[in-house]
């Protein structure tokens, strides 16, 4: 009955089948693996947010991916004269700057710390925004670890002297200062007197979505098979036509 599986027709159709659903069913795993990798992800930020603050030379200069978001305390002085301008930065809706300051520490190298938020100047980004004051003399910072952003560009000097930067890679701007930095960088939490938050807070990735991408791989994978052996059944059993009616003749 089943006999005309083996003919070529079938057997593509068969092989075209079994890839579909082997497809949909690896779309499915991978899902599944998206979803477990971003909850460890989650695990690990609820982590390091949790845990208490600690000095900063505790911590690699190259920090750890499980370093990032700890909560640090550093001891320095600022150093304005190399001042650093993220440009393109947003706070809300408004578009202005993140002004970083290294922070000279009596060991080891310096690291930038990023003060918060400050709107453009009144003639935009082209123009150098209004700094509040740094503090001067030894101080201590409270703040979380982060780590370098990707694609970081270069770093220019603008006309007022600063160093400019679309993206906060500590490794990038070391070249233009005369002293070692960290790689990684920390943002002053609460952002120093002046300043604005940043709005940068550790926040969990959604894993429900990847769930609900499994559930629709996997269902569509068995649809193929479904399919597939639905439709050899209707093959190997076609319905049998109906026999017209013949009305009944009545009798002279």
């Amino acid at each position: 009955m089943y006999r005309f599986l083996l003919s070529p027709r079938w057997l593509g159709i068969a092989a075209l089948a079994l890839a579909a659903a082997a497809g949909m069913g690896l779309l499915g795993f991978w899902q599944l693996e998206r979803f477990h990798t971003r909850g460890e992800i989650n695990d690990r930020v609820a982590a390091a947010v949790a845990a208490p603050p600690a000095p900063l030379a505790d911590f690699p200069s190259s920090p750890a991916t499980t370093d990032e978001w700890r909560r640090v305390t550093v001891t320095g002085e600022y150093d304005p004269a190399n001042l650093i301008l993220v440009r393109g930065r947003t706070s809300g809706t408004k578009v202005g700057f993140e002004v970083l300051v290294p922070l000279r520490v009596p060991t080891g190298p310096a690291v930038i710390i990023d003060l918060g938020w400050v709107p453009p100047g009144p003639s935009g980004l082209s123009e150098r925004p209004s700094i509040p004051n740094i503090p001067q003399g030894q101080v201590t910072v409270a703040g979380r670890i982060r780590l370098p952003e990707s694609s970081p560009g270069p770093v220019d000097r603008s006309p007022s002297g600063d160093l400019e930067v679309r993206r906060i890679h500590p490794d990038r701007i070391a070249g233009k200062l005369p002293y070692p930095i960290r790689n990684g960088w920390v943002s002053a939490d609460p952002p120093a007197e002046g300043f604005q938050p940043i709005g940068a807070e550790p926040g969990s990735q959604p894993t429900w979505m990847n769930i609900a991408y499994v559930i629709q791989w996997w269902l569509f994978a068995g649809m193929v098979v479904f399919g597939y052996v639905w439709f050899a059944r209707k093959e190997a059993n076609p319905a049998t036509p109906a026999k017209p009616h013949t009305p009944a003749s009545s009798g002279t």
